[in-house]
């Protein structure tokens, strides 16, 4: 599905909108639900991701197509690797088939996993044999993806001895990692972070029954702080459900937009945004995103619609998600007239006072390039390819854009 976003206005009436809980939770705690059943899950994301992780756990069958969910592949390999005298094959669309995951797997060897490839080696799909993993101490680079660390977290109170994970070298993603092990905790289970150890204890006795509750997607808000960026000094949209004290890393947006003029103001669990005053175009924003890569999209194009110059830094992890983001981003930048460079790890934008009208937006099978162009409908008509790409993480966005004032055909 192709949709026209003609030039639009957002509605001067303040609007309110409940986004879906949190894809990163979510899946998270369904393998935490699936380990330890009495867990219940309030607020579950409806994205593709969480339906397709929820259906992969609950499934008997020997081959589990998680299509284009990249952390329910990693979170996935871990818990089929601990299923004793269960054998699965764990595979995935074309581009999942091309994103690594040796590292993953390496780690899980050291445990005693029994893994294979059955294609091109370091990559899905994989051959798993499920069985007791009797090692309890792991050493990876610590600048990898923090699904793959997240992946050992999740099943390691599972382990005879629990898990001893030594991180080497600089740690990227924090805030993804400490919100993993705020979950074990919550749930019971002993948990130490110290430099760059972690620890996690074995849980040998069952869980207390208990319900916790999904906060609303952070990655989500992203495309609505850049809505609020883009319109009017006045302005306001309220969201729900938030928490100040959030564990997901891309909850730095409510500092980062202040720059683009943008308040935030969190009331129990609602936020309203505001749009304050217009944002300096003499600007030039420089900032190191390699604890909140998701939101580098988002960021990158509210500054074109700005005409502001922007340096992003610490996208090393975007080269292997649904597209490679950089590539993409400049090349769809540029057909609106951007003037943007990228490196493996960076990206360069300079100042523009010129968008091009009616410029058709390739989405590359990513849902987060579908939303975070949409936005720029506020400064002139534009068209999203492959629309409904959005299913991934976000089901009812074009509804919610349409309720806000765009116009969508």
């Amino acid at each position: 599905m192709d949709i026209t976003i003609l030039k639009s206005t957002i509605d001067n009436d303040q609007k309110s909108i409940a986004v879906t809980g949190s894809k990163s939770e979510s899946n998270r705690l369904l393998l935490l639900k699936a380990l330890y059943p009495g867990i219940s899950i309030e607020n579950l994301s409806n994205s593709d991701d969480s339906v397709l992780m929820q259906n992969a756990l609950e499934s008997k069958d020997e081959v589990i197509d998680i299509h284009h969910a990249g952390t329910a592949m990693r979170f996935l390999t871990a818990y089929f690797s601990i299923q004793e005298n269960r054998e699965v094959i764990l595979t995935g669309s074309s581009r999942m088939k091309e994103r690594p995951i040796q590292i993953l797997v390496d780690a899980l060897r050291q445990l005693g996993a029994d893994i294979n490839y059955l294609d091109k080696e370091g990559f899905p799909p994989l051959r798993i044999s499920g069985k007791k993993l009797t090692n309890s101490k792991v050493i990876l680079k610590a600048n990898v993806s923090s699904q793959y660390i997240s992946a050992l977290l999740l099943i390691a109170s599972k382990l005879d001895y629990g898990l001893e994970l030594i991180l080497d070298g600089k740690i990227t993603s924090v805030p993804y990692i400490k919100m993993t092990l705020s979950l074990l905790n919550e749930i019971g289970i002993e948990t130490e972070f110290k430099d760059n150890q972690i620890t996690v204890q074995a849980q040998t006795s069952n869980l207390k029954p208990q319900t916790l509750t999904v906060e609303s997607d952070w990655s989500s808000v992203s495309y609505f702080y850049s809505v609020v960026a883009l319109s009017e000094v006045g302005t306001k949209l309220s969201l729900s459900s938030y928490k100040k004290d959030s564990l997901q890393g891309d909850s730095i947006l409510s500092e980062v937009y202040k720059t683009f003029g943008v308040e935030t103001n969190f009331e129990a669990s609602t936020i309203t945004l505001h749009k304050s005053t217009n944002a300096n175009q003499k600007l030039s924003i420089h900032l190191d995103l390699s604890n909140a890569p998701d939101i580098a999209q988002t960021i990158a194009v509210t500054a074109f619609g700005l005409g502001i110059a922007c340096d992003l830094t610490g996208l090393h992890t975007l080269k292997i998600k649904e597209t490679d983001r950089l590539v993409a981003l400049k090349t769809e930048l540029e057909k609106f007239g951007a003037d943007i460079s990228i490196t493996d790890t960076s990206l360069h934008l300079k100042s523009s006072k010129v968008i091009k009208s009616n410029i058709s937006v390739a989405t590359y099978n990513d849902h987060r390039m579908a939303m975070a162009f949409a936005p720029l409908a506020l400064t002139t008509s534009i068209h999203i390819q492959n629309a409904d790409v959005v299913s991934k993480s976000y089901p009812q966005f074009w509804e919610d854009f349409k309720a806000i004032g765009f116009n969508l055909k």
